[in-house]
């Protein structure tokens, strides 16, 4: 953080009057399965409304499939990329009473919630299996596929945030504190990542 302080303090002209800015190196390692899975469904997405605007407006005949699996791949992106934000551990979260809790109950508070969170995540991977096992070969509404291959998604999305719930978990059972005690944290985390 103090070296993008120290570029961020350099003078971006030179004495001769000319630019001298430099990008920071990419790196791509920062980046995990769910980022790259995501990015392909949402390409994929992008694509398919693209499509469905351009066979709308431009040729005035709408390709009917267009719509329910823009729908589907919305859904994918969406469930892929929460295990994103579980990895990042930056859902939503309600800290007030952290501010005010002794630090023993904070730790107590802070670690059930994780068990909370690994628990929800898991019972949503059983309830999606059982609801594949019902109805995962009916077929989509216009393209006959089986819609089981979406909640197969679904049911991977849930599988990577209970198995990156349970990462951060570690990582705050490690150090013993986790973001909801020490906000600074989010920032160690990310730049960690």
């Amino acid at each position: 953080m103090d070296k993008a302080r120290e570029n961020d303090d350099a003078p971006v002209l030179t004495a001769d009057g000319h630019f001298d800015v430099h990008d920071a190196p990419v790196d791509l390692r920062v980046y995990r399965f769910e980022d790259w899975t995501a990015l392909a469904f949402f390409v994929a997405l992008a694509l398919v409304v693209f499509l469905q605007f351009f066979t709308r407006y431009a040729l005035n005949d709408s390709a009917s499939w267009t719509e329910e699996i823009a729908r589907y791949l919305l859904i994918c992106t969406v469930f892929i990329g929460a295990a994103i934000s579980v990895r990042k551990n930056n859902h939503v979260q309600v800290d007030f009473f952290y501010r005010v809790l002794p630090r023993p109950l904070m730790r107590l508070l802070s670690t059930l919630v994780d068990l909370a969170r690994i628990a929800f995540f898991a019972y949503a991977v059983y309830l999606t299996y059982a609801l594949m096992q019902r109805i995962g070969r009916q077929s989509m509404s216009i393209i006959d596929w089986p819609i089981g291959i979406v909640y197969a998604v679904v049911l991977a999305g849930f599988a990577l945030m209970t198995w990156r719930a349970v990462q951060v978990a570690l990582v705050n059972w490690r150090r013993g504190a986790s973001v909801l005690e020490k906000p600074e944290l989010a920032d160690h985390d990310h730049a960690a990542d």
